[in-house]
């Protein structure tokens, strides 16, 4: 793995002139401990990553890869659902504070606030997913 980029290992799943789809199989840490069957405790989900084709690169089915995402992206990916609610939310709970409304109801204001920041990174998911791009590479 060079160094700026996140990479994960995955198996590919299904090649498309467009685009292929990579199936990675995200664990918690639980997942490979050696007790992870007897507490119950264990996750794990496969998520599926579609990446852009290359014809000058031709991957098939079954083949195992790894799924590669510039650093600063997942940075980008913590500041949109993280960071940046959390100011929104806090700003709008100061905001009414400080306007002398009470807490309660600036605290129902400030979650209802994130609501609709993430309604709003739902109706622009397009154009936000345009700006992470995956690429590929060999095992």
């Amino acid at each position: 793995m060079a160094k700026g980029e996140v990479s994960h290992t995955g198996r590919i799943v299904q090649v498309d002139p467009q685009f292929t789809t990579v199936a990675i199989v995200s664990e918690s840490a639980c997942a490979s401990c050696h007790a992870a069957g007897l507490c119950g405790m264990s996750e794990s989900q496969t998520k599926m990553v579609k990446v852009p084709t290359l014809p000058s690169e031709p991957f098939s089915p079954g083949e195992e890869v790894d799924v590669i995402l510039k650093a600063s992206m997942g940075h980008k990916a913590v500041w949109v659902a993280y960071a940046i609610p959390l100011f929104v939310m806090l700003a709008v709970i100061m905001g009414l504070l400080g306007a002398g409304i009470s807490e309660p109801v600036s605290g129902l204001c400030g979650i209802a606030s994130v609501l609709v920041y993430y309604f709003g990174v739902w109706l622009f998911r397009d154009r936000l997913q345009d700006g992470y791009v995956f690429t590929i590479r060999r095992k």
